[in-house]
């Protein structure tokens, strides 16, 4: 494997989001939406303008979970089988290339561009708190930041295996789409269903396990166990546990969910 070819096709698929204004878009999305919240979120309580660091990313929070999976799987469902529709597929594997450069680059181009638009958009709203935030406060916001750009790249590698696996663009579509149903909002109620029928009794035991087949809500996890304000609004207090919840841990996660996908669309689109 060589880099000067992954670098080179990672380049036109960045560029290609450059010139076709595809970053900006979804840079100005974040920017204007994580700047409501922040100074809007409290409005149907009567309350506006900025409140504190923690209900802001916890608002943020379910902003992102809804959005950047769903960008994430736009972006790179037809990364392989556009290319097969088109022919071009062909003409780029005929050149001194290997599927797995092929592969790498294609996934780490869309990568950085949908990175690029995450911390940009959301960078611009920490410039803005800058002169509201204490040092640990926005320690917490680059976190949060971080770890969006962690979910957006598991969610895009997702879509990326759906690309290899499919036969043509209308069926790559939806299988994006339905992992993303599946993912943001079907996968949460069946653990809660699950819970209603046994009656909470295995609560304590698999379901913080479960969640962590869900990287929407190791990502929903990261941010919030971290947040002492907010962390029993959302119940995971008592049924997640502190050990588990351990930000280098639910990292490392994060990374798995990225490198398994890419690992099986590899492993299909072997020659």
């Amino acid at each position: 494997m060589e880099f000067a070819p992954i670098g080179a096709i990672a380049g036109k698929e960045f560029w290609d989001r450059i010139r076709n204004r595809w970053i900006l878009a979804v840079a100005l999305v974040f920017t204007v939406f994580a700047l409501a919240i922040a100074y809007f979120g409290g409005a149907q309580q009567g309350a506006v303008g900025f409140r504190s660091i923690e209900f802001t990313i916890a608002s943020l929070v379910s902003l992102v979970i809804y959005l950047i999976p769903l960008i994430a799987l736009i972006l790179g469902f037809d990364a392989i089988v556009g290319e097969r529709e088109r022919g071009s597929l062909d003409l780029l594997l005929s050149m001194p290339i290997t599927r797995l450069e092929l592969l790498l680059g294609k996934y780490l181009g869309l990568a950085a561009a949908l990175a690029f638009s995450t911390l940009a958009g959301f960078g611009l709203v920490a410039v803005v708190l800058s002169t509201q935030l204490d040092p640990g406060a926005l320690l917490h916001y680059f976190g949060f930041m971080a770890s969006s750009v962690l979910l957006g790249m598991a969610f895009l590698s997702l879509a990326v295996m759906v690309s290899v696996f499919a036969a043509d663009r209308t069926r790559a579509s939806g299988m994006a789409i339905a992992l993303w149903f599946f993912f943001v909002l079907v996968f949460d109620l069946l653990l809660l269903g699950a819970l209603v029928i046994t009656g909470g009794s295995y609560s304590g035991d698999i379901f913080p396990y479960l969640l962590l087949a869900n990287p929407a809500d190791v990502f929903r996890v990261l941010n919030i166990f971290t947040l002492n304000d907010v962390r029993t609004l959302y119940g995971l207090a008592t049924v997640f546990p502190r050990a588990l919840a351990d930000p280098w841990l639910l990292g490392l996660v994060m990374l798995a969910w990225i490198a398994a996908p890419l690992g099986i669309a590899t492993w299909r689109f072997r020659p």
